[in-house]
């Protein structure tokens, strides 16, 4: 984004009355010792009568002077542009930034100190230094920024500092653009799984609904070149006195909501590896896996915020808006933050609709009121999996065999008896995994039927390992 110009040569009349101070608060100690110095000859020339004293004196007075003119005409005549490659990545991975200044005047400048302004979690100010720009020329820079945490880090703006050849003068320029850098949560690739309790076709997001129930019940439409004969409905035809045939089948795309609790007490602990860090990043990984697998797919949170809030009951439109809902989506989850709210009721209130499709929800801590406020989130949905995060485990260690506290044991005994698949995730769980011994608990081939228990291994916290349902 192009930092905002004015005309080659232009001044704001605002700017004019300080023009003269500003350009002279930019000398340097060369400039003002030249300038001190061309003064001191002067005065001494005249008090002596000297005029070759006087002659070198004005010499060392209108140096610094000119220098500090030409300067100050220049810096309005620099250009400045910045551009992220690309402007949306996940945390812990890099963007680059690019940068670039033109200048538009007919006269070269002098050396250039290019200066960005960017946020401490991505790493320290980049500075460069460029030689003369020619009159017409360009010169691009580049640099690395990364960060860990996700976020909305605004990049700008840019600062440019002008030197003249002699240095005499030194004038900063600042742009008023700016950049923003979005750092989505990471996500990670989900294994096909079959999950059941969907009617509407599970495992490649589509179903096909008959446009035509009976002869009586028939939704035509004109003909077109290449359509079959046979489909041609002549009942129509007659009364619409135009060709029409019946319409294909019409594909529908499965529905899935994602719900992210975010409730400041349902968690405990910060940073990248807290509990709350995970479950958004397990909300982030379904989303994603679920709209390539050709769902319909919406984000709900405990607020009873839905994204995207368009199309069928708040969900993602066509094919062709995958890629934008993804990214609003996206977006939603680099910025969500705990609320202050202390219940699920108004995401329930959301779902109460009912036919919601397939319903995954990530939960922190569960008591007994918001564990029966979930169960009852089944009853208008498909079908439900549920991934239980337990604060005391994720802050303390197991306290327990079975790796969770006898609070989250009973909302998970609440949860299955409603007809959640529920799972208690222990630190450091890696999503595919319990992805897959979700669709083998569905299937009657998991742990919970007999399987062999899942262990965090290597991918969880070292030297913690046990089963878990």
């Amino acid at each position: 984004m192009a930092a905002g110009e004015p005309p080659a040569g232009a001044v704001p009349q605002s700017d004019e009355k300080g023009g003269a101070r500003a350009a002279l608060s930019g000398l340097t100690t060369r400039g003002r010792s030249f300038l001190a110095a061309g003064i001191a000859a002067a005065v001494c020339a005249y008090v002596l009568g000297q005029e070759d004293l006087l002659r070198v004196g004005l010499l060392l007075a209108v140096l610094p002077l000119v220098c500090t003119a030409v300067l100050y005409r220049t810096r309005y005549r620099v250009a400045g542009s910045r551009r992220l490659s690309p402007a949306r990545v996940p945390a812990g991975s890099e963007a680059r930034v690019h940068l670039r200044v033109d200048n538009v005047s007919r006269l070269p400048t002098g050396l250039l100190m290019l200066q960005d302004r960017v946020p401490y979690v991505l790493g320290p100010r980049p500075r460069f230094v460029l030689d003369r720009v020619e009159a017409g020329g360009k010169r691009e820079v580049s640099y690395r920024v990364r960060s860990d945490l996700r976020g909305r880090y605004p990049l700008g703006p840019l600062q440019l500092r002008l030197t003249d050849p002699f240095g005499m003068c030194e004038l900063t320029r600042a742009f008023s653009a700016y950049d923003t850098l979005t750092v989505i949560p990471r996500t990670e690739p989900l294994p096909p799984v079959r999950l059941s309790g969907e009617a509407a076709g599970y495992g490649d997001g589509r179903h096909r609904s008959l446009a035509l129930a009976g002869e009586d019940d028939v939704i035509p439409r004109l003909y077109r070149h290449g359509d079959d004969l046979r489909r041609v409905h002549w009942r129509s035809t007659a009364r619409y006195g135009e060709l029409m045939v019946r319409r294909e089948e019409q594909p529908q795309r499965a529905r899935c909501t994602v719900l992210l609790d975010t409730r400041d007490l349902a968690y405990a602990g910060a940073g990248p590896d807290s509990a709350f860090e995970w479950a958004v990043s397990g909300a982030a990984s379904a989303l994603v896996h679920m709209l390539e697998r050709g769902y319909s797919v919406r984000l709900l949170t405990d607020t009873g915020s839905s994204v995207p809030g368009e199309g069928a009951g708040g969900f993602a439109g066509s094919t062709q808006d995958s890629s934008e809902s993804a990214g609003l989506m996206m977006d939603t989850l680099a910025v969500v933050d705990h609320s202050d709210g202390g219940g699920l009721s108004r995401a329930y209130d959301v779902l109460r609709g009912g036919n919601e499709g397939l319903l995954v929800a990530f939960f922190g801590d569960l008591d007994e009121e918001q564990a029966a406020v979930a169960a009852k989130m089944r009853r208008r949905s498909g079908a439900a999996v549920a991934f239980v995060l337990d604060s005391d485990v994720w802050t303390h260690g197991s306290p327990a065999p079975g790796g969770h506290s006898a609070a989250a044991e009973r909302s998970l005994r609440l949860l299955r008896e409603a007809g959640w698949t529920a799972l208690s995730v222990p630190p450091g769980a890696p999503l595919a995994a319990l992805w897959r011994q979700a669709g083998q608990e569905q299937t009657g081939t998991g742990a919970a039927s007999g399987g062999a228990p899942w262990t965090t291994g290597t991918a969880g916290i070292p030297g913690m390992s046990g089963a878990w349902s």
